[in-house]
C-alpha cells in the first residue's frame, strides 16, 4: 500500500495552523517519538557544545518547522532561518515564530535546487529532505556554497539497507512522495565529495532496535491514518499500549553501533 505522506502532513497543517499550544505540542511529540530526531538533537548538541560565538543556521526543507524551532529557543547563539517550498507551510511557520516572539527564528519559501546563499552558514540541516529530491547533486553543490569555512550539514535520510521499507530491488518505497528508497554509504558520500565536502562521517541509524521500534512507533499509525483520520482518536489508547516499548527499542538504538540500518545520519566539513 502506497502512503501519501503529503496528504497526512496537509492534514495537520490545517489542525495546527494559527494553534500555539497544538503546534507546540505536535513538535513535542515529533522530537520524542520519531528515532531520527535522537541523531538528530544529539549531532545539533555536540556542535553547539563546540562553538561559543554565533551560529548562523539553515534548516533546509523544515517542514514543520520542529527543528528550526527546537535550535532557535534552546541555543540562543543562534540565527536561524527554516526554509520550505510549501508556500502555506512557511506562513504559518513564520506567524509561529512571531507569536512566541522568537527573535533569532525566520522562514522563507525557497527551492534547493535553486538555494542562493553564499558562505553564510555555520550549521545546515537537511532532515528528510534528500528522498524528495531528484537533483540531489546540485541541492549537494548548494549547501556547500551557502556554508561557511568548517561548517557542518548534517543529514538524516533513508538508508539503501531497507529504507522507505524497502527490502528488494522490485519494491517501491510505501512513501508516494519519496523519488528514491534511500543511499547507499559510498554513493552519498562519493556525491559530497564531488560537492567539495570533506571529513564526511556516516552512522546507521534504525538498526535492528530501531526498526522495529519505527515500525510500532510510526508505520502502524501512518498506515492507519492514511486508511481513514478517523483513527486518530485512537492514537492515544495505542500508544499507552506500546510506547514503552517503543521507547526503549528507540534508547537502544542510539546506543549500539549498528554495523547497518534503515537510516543514514551523515555529517560533512567545508
Amino acid at each position: 500500500m502506497k502512503m501519501r505522506y503529503e496528504r497526512i502532513k496537509s492534514k495537520i497543517d490545517k489542525i495546527i495552523s494559527g494553534k500555539i499550544f497544538l503546534r507546540k505540542f505536535f513538535y513535542g511529540i515529533l522530537n520524542i517519538f520519531l528515532l531520527r530526531a535522537w541523531y538528530v538533537k544529539r549531532e545539533v548538541k555536540n556542535f553547539f557544545n563546540s562553538r561559543n560565538d554565533k551560529i548562523n543556521v539553515l534548516d533546509a526543507g523544515c517542514g514543520f518547522g520542529q527543528y528550526s524551532y527546537l535550535i532557535a529557543k534552546r541555543f540562543k547563539n543562534s540565527e536561524v532561518i527554516g526554509v520550505d517550498i510549501n508556500e502555506n507551510r512557511i506562513k504559518d511557520c513564520e506567524d509561529f515564530a512571531r507569536a512566541v516572539k522568537i527573535e533569532n527564528l525566520r522562514f522563507e519559501i525557497a527551492d534547493l535546487t535553486k538555494l542562493n546563499f553564499s558562505d553564510k552558514f555555520d550549521l545546515i540541516l537537511a532532515i528528510d529532505v534528500m528522498e524528495h529530491i531528484k537533483n540531489d547533486e546540485t541541492v549537494f553543490e548548494n549547501f556547500y556554497k551557502a556554508m561557511r569555512k568548517n561548517g557542518l550539514l548534517i543529514i538524516s535520510t533513508p538508508s539503501n539497507l531497507g529504507g522507505s521499507d524497502v527490502h528488494s530491488d522490485e519494491e517501491e518505497s510505501f512513501i508516494e512522495e519519496h523519488v528514491r528508497s534511500g543511499y547507499g554509504a559510498d554513493e552519498i558520500k562519493s556525491k559530497l565529495e564531488k560537492a567539495g565536502f570533506k571529513n564526511i562521517t556516516l552512522k546507521y541509524s534504525y538498526g535492528r532496535w530501531g526498526n522495529l521500534s519505527w515500525k510500532l512507533m510510526v508505520k502502524i499509525p501512518i498506515l492507519l491514518l492514511g486508511k481513514s483520520f478517523i483513527f486518530v482518536v485512537l492514537l492515544p489508547l495505542y500508544y499507552l499500549v506500546i510506547s514503552g516499548v517503543g521507547f526503549f527499542l528507540m534508547w537502544l538504538d542510539t546506543k549500539v553501533e549498528n554495523r547497518k540500518g534503515t537510516g543514514l545520519i551523515v555529517t560533512a566539513r567545508k
